[in-house]
This record gives C-alpha cells, sequence and structure tokens, in this order.
C-alpha cells in the first residue's frame, strides 16, 4: 500500500516542477513572434485595436462617400456640369478636391458666408478622418511582427509589454521574456551606403527603397503580383467609379425610371440648368445601398475560411459584374435601388476578400510595399473610373456601365489565377 500512494503521488511532483521551471525558463529566453504573441494573451488591447481600427475604416468609407451624397446639392451651388462632377470624385483620391473644381467662388452678404446645409456636411465628414489620423500617430503603437522583421528588437519587446499589460491588467507578473528572436541586421549594415557623394547616397537610397517593389515581381511572387495588380484595377475602377456616383443616378431614376433614361433637352441645356430640387429620397437611397454592405460583411466572416479568399473573390465579381450589367437594364426606380443593393452587398465581400488575399501571399517584410503598390493602382483606376463616368453619363450612359460589368467580369476570371491560401500560416 505505501508503495501505490508513492506512485500516485509521483506523476504530480514532475508535472509541478516543470510549470515552474517553464516559467522562469520562459522569462530568461527569446522568445519567437508566435511565443510572444501567446504570452502577451488576449484582452483589452485587441479590444482597442479593433474599435480604433474599425473606426479608421469608417472614416475612409466616409471621406469617399459624403463627396458622392452632396453632389446632388452641390451642383447647382458650384455651377457644376456632369464632366465638373467627375473631376471632383475623382479629385478626392488625389487629395486635392476643391483645386478642380473650376468655378468654385465664395458667397458673402453683409459680411456673412452662405453656408449651405452641405458645406457643414463635408465639415462634419472630415471628423473621422481627423480623429483617427490622432489616435494611431499619439496612442497606437508600431506592428510588432514590422519591428521583429525590421530588427528592431528593442521597441517590439515594448510593444509586447504593452499589450502584456493591457491584457492583464490584474497580473502582478510582467512580461516573461528578456529578448525577442529577430532578423540579421548584417544584410542593412552591407547595404547601408558607403559612399560619400552626396548623390551617390541619395541614389544608394532611392536604391534601396525600390528593392521591395522589385522583389514583388521576381520568381514565384511575379504572376501573383500582377493578377494582384490587375484586380486592384478592375475593383476599383468598377466599384469607385460607379459607388460615388449612385445618389445622382437615383436623382435621375426619380425623374425617369431609369439611371440611363434619355434626358432630352436637359443635355444641352445643362449650363443654364437652374437648381432643381432634390427629393429626400435619393439620400434614403444611398442610405439603403450603404447599409446593403453590412450583410457581405457578416457573409465574409463566416465563409472566409470555410472556402477560402480565393473562390469567395472570384465569385462575388462574377455576381457584381451581372448586378451591374442589370443596372443598365432596369426601368424603375425600385429595380434601381434592388439591383444597386445587390452590387453593394457583393462589392464589398470582394474588397474583403481582396484584402486578405493581399496580406496572406506576401511575406511580412514585403507585405506593407505591395499593399502599397496595389492601393496606388487602385487610385489610379478610381480617378479613370469618376472621369470616364462623368464624360460619358450624359452621353451614352451605356457605356461606362457596360465597361465596369466587362472589367468586374474579367477581374472574376482572373481571380481564379491565384493560389489559394486556406488554412495557410502567415509568413
Amino acid at each position: 500500500m505505501p508503495r501505490r500512494s508513492q506512485e500516485d503521488t509521483e506523476p504530480l511532483i514532475p508535472f509541478t516542477h516543470i510549470d515552474e521551471d517553464d516559467d522562469q525558463a520562459s522569462s530568461r529566453k527569446k522568445l519567437s513572434y508566435e511565443e510572444a504573441v501567446e504570452k502577451a494573451g488576449f484582452g483589452l488591447f485587441h479590444w482597442l485595436l479593433l474599435a480604433v481600427c474599425g473606426w479608421a475604416n469608417a472614416s475612409d468609407a466616409v471621406e469617399i462617400l459624403c463627396v458622392s451624397f452632396l453632389l446632388p446639392t452641390a451642383r447647382c451651388d458650384l455651377l457644376l456640369t456632369s464632366a465638373d462632377m467627375g473631376l471632383l470624385t475623382a479629385s478626392i483620391f488625389l487629395g486635392v478636391a476643391w483645386l478642380v473644381i473650376p468655378r468654385t467662388y465664395l458667397i458673402a452678404h453683409w459680411g456673412w458666408l452662405d453656408f449651405q446645409s452641405w458645406r457643414l456636411f463635408v465639415v462634419l465628414c472630415s471628423v473621422p478622418s481627423l480623429s483617427s489620423a490622432l489616435v494611431f500617430r499619439l496612442l497606437m503603437p508600431e506592428s510588432p511582427k514590422f519591428l521583429m522583421e525590421a530588427g528592431c528588437e528593442t521597441e517590439a519587446l515594448l510593444v509586447f509589454q504593452k499589450m502584456f499589460k493591457l491584457n492583464n491588467r490584474c497580473a502582478t507578473k510582467t512580461f516573461p521574456a528578456v529578448g525577442l528572436m529577430i532578423r540579421s541586421k548584417d544584410d542593412g549594415v552591407k547595404n547601408r551606403p558607403t559612399s560619400s557623394s552626396r548623390c551617390q547616397r541619395l541614389s544608394q537610397q532611392l536604391r534601396q527603397a525600390l528593392d521591395p517593389m522589385n522583389q514583388l515581381f521576381v520568381g514565384p511572387l511575379a504572376s501573383r503580383s500582377v493578377v494582384l495588380l490587375f484586380l486592384f484595377f478592375c475593383i476599383s475602377f468598377g466599384y469607385y467609379g460607379l459607388w460615388m456616383w449612385f445618389p445622382e443616378l437615383f436623382k435621375r431614376a426619380e425623374d425617369g425610371g431609369s439611371p440611363c433614361a434619355k434626358r432630352g433637352s436637359r443635355v444641352q441645356s445643362s449650363e443654364n440648368e437652374s437648381c432643381y430640387p432634390v427629393q429626400t429620397a435619393v439620400y434614403m437611397e444611398g442610405f439603403v445601398t450603404a447599409a446593403s454592405n453590412l450583410p457581405g460583411n457578416i457573409f465574409t466572416i463566416l465563409l472566409m475560411d470555410r472556402i477560402g479568399g480565393k473562390i469567395l473573390l472570384s465569385v462575388s465579381l462574377l455576381v457584381s459584374s451581372l448586378s451591374v450589367f442589370v443596372i443598365y437594364m432596369v426601368e424603375t426606380k425600385t429595380q434601381s435601388l434592388i439591383v444597386s443593393c445587390v452590387f453593394s452587398g457583393v462589392s464589398v465581400v470582394s474588397w474583403n476578400a481582396l484584402d486578405v488575399l493581399g496580406t496572406e501571399l506576401y511575406p511580412t517584410q514585403l507585405r506593407s510595399s505591395a499593399l502599397g503598390v496595389f492601393t496606388g493602382v487602385g487610385r489610379v483606376a478610381a480617378i479613370m473610373g469618376n472621369v470616364v463616368f462623368g464624360q460619358l453619363v450624359d452621353s451614352n450612359c451605356a457605356v461606362p456601365l457596360l465597361m465596369v460589368s466587362a472589367l468586374l467580369l474579367a477581374g472574376g476570371l482572373a481571380a481564379l489565377r491565384l493560389p489559394q491560401t486556406k488554412q495557410t500560416e502567415l509568413t
């Protein structure tokens, strides 16, 4: 019996001993990124990060959508033609919105500015972007994964310590690590410019800055980079080109039943056209269309890990293409609203899948460069889409709609050439 009791207690002794040694050992060794994330835990820091990123994402949507909502009202206050409105909507992607309006002026009466409601709307829409920039600059730390890849061990360790402190506010222990396993800095030291000539140093620094972009088109990354460039162009041209014009198309549907209904003499007399009263229903329809993004986001959350971003991206682009084609064929404002909601809900799935794929298909040291290049191409495509819509929406409304439909169709087929990233580990 004593021997049996001893055997029963033996497994407990080494288990406790190992747990204590584990804690002590982890506080003395350097941790990998995955180990450091696990030690930092999940809690308040991640909820704050989610809230800040969500607010920043909302600010991006607000600053883009606000221009489309103010077009029906501001066009007569600023004496804008359809071509001018195309330039205005395109200009927000360059950051110089008011510089492209050819006839912008201030109206003063006895020292008071005639401050129309749409001007107040623009001021309010700038608040989310400004507040997001301040929060990220003053309160949020740099990504520890990026810092570790850049060889900044001390800075990355401070970020993990901050995460641990916020996630374990009631704990008395500190972050259990003395260091992190980071990339070697030897390559960075070798590549530092050593030339005494200022021009040569600048040239060397420029080559170092362009090197990550060159790596995107070398080896196995080249094919996926080309496909993603094409996808960003197609989606940005179609989504921003069409979305920015939805309120104006709804206004025309209120008048003629179809967004592409012939406007008769109004096309010829647009320069002398008086300000028409904008129906409140135009903005309600715009709100409903924007709200249709929510089901698309929920759909993405539920299916992204199950079927993968590649299939989700391809299918959503094909459905978006079909919905845009149907917009050209509708004959009533109700049909126009329904099809626009379908396009809005499905196209947001495309954006979500594209963002996930753009992150998962590249290693950490190239990820920000890749997304920067793709976003730049997307901005150019968005500018082109809005200018094309502005030039053709009056004379030949079918051309931009069918062009968007064709580009989305091509993008849906091109997405099938991307590698599958479902259940793959980030590098």
